[in-house]
């Protein structure tokens, strides 16, 4: 099967190996270059004995400066793999140019990973989240993603829960959030058709979440790998209340939009939806003050209300289009 005609193969390492790799990584990247070969090296700097390939998409096809960045790492054989561009605009569209890249052009992978261009691997990364997989036997397995602040002074937006990971401990878990980082096996995909996340979602964000909860949902196992980080550089917009506030109201957005999903087609599914979304909004005050204490700030606990109000909006078609920016996240 060719790859459709909107994803265009760049370039590939000279003699690439597709039959002896069994892991690759995808990165989708936008308009960050520099930081880009910043993930780029530590792909390279990797501590596996794994065969591993990079499928980086580029989901620019005017400037294109992830492509022009990279290519010369992969034509020197710096990074061994693929350099594809996806002339669909989209975080999904670019997940799935680079997820259907991965499985037509690597026969023997096992499983991928996602990283995202403004994210560093620790070293160890690949063979954590590959060994998590096989030792819980998980289709999904998902990391940390510790941020790096640009400055010291951040007061407590650290302890705030957009930056805090949903789990502490490796080991089997119900669900995980977030694609920044990732691993999904080889038969998760071919269980799914491409696209393999929904394009309603792709500026909005939440195709990430929608995919899993609908994998979970079908009998995929999920787990948590916490020796497996990566390092987010944090702009630093994103210190400032009004993004935190943004950031909580789109989360309950692409809260109800998955649930959504999850009850179409049930009896009074979109109407119990909305009732658990009023429900949720307006417990969601009592839930913040009890929860200032943990968080040791009250500011940063009013998240919940902003999720609360998110998951209501959405109900009466509001949507933040973010991904539509460079700095989308």
């Amino acid at each position: 099967m060719a790859l459709p005609d909107h994803i265009e193969l760049v370039t590939q390492t000279p003699d690439l190996a597709h039959d002896a790799v069994t892991v690759v990584v995808t990165v989708p990247t936008f308009r960050r270059p520099v930081h880009l070969l910043k993930t780029l090296e530590s792909l390279a700097a990797q501590r596996t004995n794994r065969r591993y390939a990079i499928v980086l998409v580029d989901n620019d096809s005017d400037r294109r400066e992830g492509g022009v960045a990279a290519r010369p790492l992969f034509e020197t054989g710096q990074i061994n793999g693929i350099l594809i561009v996806e002339t669909l605009r989209g975080n999904c569209n670019a997940y799935n140019a680079a997820w259907l890249t991965a499985l037509q052009h690597f026969p023997n992978m096992s499983h991928l990973l996602v990283i995202d261009d403004d994210e560093i691997a620790d070293p160890d990364w690949i063979e954590a989240m590959s060994s998590t997989r096989e030792m819980f036997g998980a289709d999904l397995v998902g990391g940390p993603q510790v941020p790096v602040f640009p400055t010291t002074e951040t007061g407590d937006v650290p302890r705030h829960p957009v930056f805090t990971p949903p789990y502490q401990t490796t080991g089997l878990v119900p669900l995980l959030y977030s694609s920044g980082n990732l691993l999904v096996s080889r038969a998760l995909l071919e269980a799914n058709i491409y696209p393999f996340l929904d394009p309603r979602f792709n500026f909005t964000g939440g195709g990430d979440a929608n995919f899993i909860d609908q994998s979970v949902r079908k009998g995929f196992k999920a787990a948590w790998c916490h020796e497996a980080p990566v390092h987010e550089t944090v702009p630093a917009n994103r210190l400032e209340r009004s993004w935190l506030r943004a950031r909580g109201i789109r989360d309950g957005v692409i809260s109800s939009l998955v649930e959504n999903g999850r009850r179409a087609g049930q009896p009074f599914g979109s109407v119990r939806v909305f009732l658990k979304s009023i429900a949720l909004l307006t417990l969601s005050p009592l839930k913040a003050i009890m929860t200032a204490r943990r968080l040791g700030s009250l500011q940063n606990s009013l998240y919940y209300v902003h999720v609360g109000l998110g998951r209501t909006l959405a109900h009466f078609g509001y949507a933040d289009e973010q991904y539509r920016h460079t700095d989308g996240r």
